[in-house]
């Protein structure tokens, strides 16, 4: 059967792409003896359909005729060989990518093909599989606005409770491949800016919102490697560390562009998670103590509290940051020294009802003091105790 598809026969023509749908609908399994054919077979559908989308489109109406996208997965179904999912994925990648028409993009995203080949159990063990997934759903979120994302979801009482391609691409979002990373933070973004109310809600739902918490506990290690790093070089008196330093450097700018994108995005309660977890993980326990000698580091924490200051431009995030470095250390005393009737907890301040909090500086009030706290306790072990209050 398949040495037959070598035979004469116009390249770019509708009866070839019928010939190819039909010969892959006789194939029952996918094995070494076959395999060629079939990725030929679906390299060469690629290609058809990107020509029939240009020149005539008839090719596209025959495409939905015999349902092949189906036939794309039936035969992801029976194939025993890798290389067969690879160029299943980058023939639905090239597709998606080319098409120009409206008619062909929202067939190919409805009728949950798409979904079954997003939520499919790929061995990832396979780094290049890995990248044509990553790739596949990159060229998928390039498609999507407010009326294709709807193709895509699962809704229950009008509100969004299943969207497999964020859900699946996030896994990837801290690999240590830089690539896959880049990959998939272009895809949040370009799910981020559907503009999709129902969408804005489902991503800061839940575990979901984890991501952004995450993000930021990324950003946090990067900063960590890139101090080891200086430490190390400052040591051993070597330019051998330069080039990790310019690595490490580049890394954490990107991340804060990332991050700063997201936030533009316009997404309610993203700019409030992220500057939340900046201020609680990174600004607050360790960038801003480091700048009294109290940790070491200074030139490290001075850069990095400049670049996301520059960078991430949230107008709460500088007056917090502004407040706390004219704060002086005094203002952080002991329980024993607070009013009575405050009562001050090792991971937050709480106040009695009846308590006016207008005489401390919370966390949950840092945005009309411009101070906070942050509810771990991790300044505590810089101003002397676990059980710390602070007052202006």
């Amino acid at each position: 059967m398949w040495l037959s598809f070598w035979r004469s026969r116009n390249r770019f023509s509708l009866d070839e792409l019928r010939y190819l749908t039909d010969q892959l609908q006789k194939v029952q399994v996918v094995n070494e003896f076959n395999k060629d054919f079939v990725i030929e077979a679906l390299r060469s559908i690629a290609e058809l359909m990107t020509y029939g989308d240009q020149h005539d489109t008839a090719f596209f109406d025959f495409f939905m005729e015999k349902q092949v996208m189906g036939e794309f997965v039936r035969i992801l179904q029976i194939s025993k060989i890798v290389n067969v999912p690879l160029q299943l994925l980058q023939t639905v990648s090239i597709m998606l990518q080319n098409l120009k028409n409206e008619h062909a993009i929202y067939y190919l995203l409805s009728n949950e093909h798409i979904n079954y080949l997003i939520t499919y159990s790929f061995d990832f063990r396979n780094e290049e599989l890995l990248s044509y997934y990553i790739s596949f759903l990159r060229a998928i979120s390039g498609k999507l606005n407010k009326s294709t994302i709807s193709l895509l979801v699962k809704t229950e009482n009008d509100e969004f409770v299943s969207f497999p391609l964020y859900v699946e691409a996030i896994w990837f979002a801290f690999h240590e491949e830089s690539m896959i990373r880049t990959a998939v933070r272009a895809l949040t973004l370009n799910v981020y800016h559907v503009g999709d109310e129902n969408i804005n809600r489902y991503v800061t739902s839940g575990e979901l919102a984890n991501y952004f918490s995450d993000l930021v506990k990324f950003f946090w290690k990067q900063c960590t490697y890139l101090s080891d790093l200086v430490s190390q070089a400052s040591v051993n008196s070597t330019q051998e560390l330069s080039p990790s330093i310019v690595s490490a450097v580049d890394e954490i700018e990107d991340n804060l562009y990332y991050i700063s994108d997201v936030i533009s995005a316009g997404i309610p309660d993203v700019g409030r998670l992220i500057t939340d977890n900046l201020l609680k993980l990174l600004i607050l326990p360790l960038l801003l103590p480091s700048l009294t000698g109290v940790r070491g580091g200074v030139v490290i924490s001075s850069y990095l509290l400049c670049c996301i200051l520059r960078i991430v431009k949230i107008k709460d995030l500088a007056n917090t940051v502004a407040a706390a470095l004219f704060c002086p250390r005094e203002a952080f005393l002991e329980v024993s020294e607070v009013k009575v009737n405050g009562e001050v907890t090792y991971s937050n301040i709480q106040y009695p009802p009846s308590e006016d909090k207008s005489n401390y500086c919370t966390y949950d009030n840092y945005r009309n003091l411009g101070v906070a706290i942050p509810d771990d306790g991790s300044l505590a072990d810089t101003f002397g105790g676990k059980n710390v209050a602070l007052r202006y």
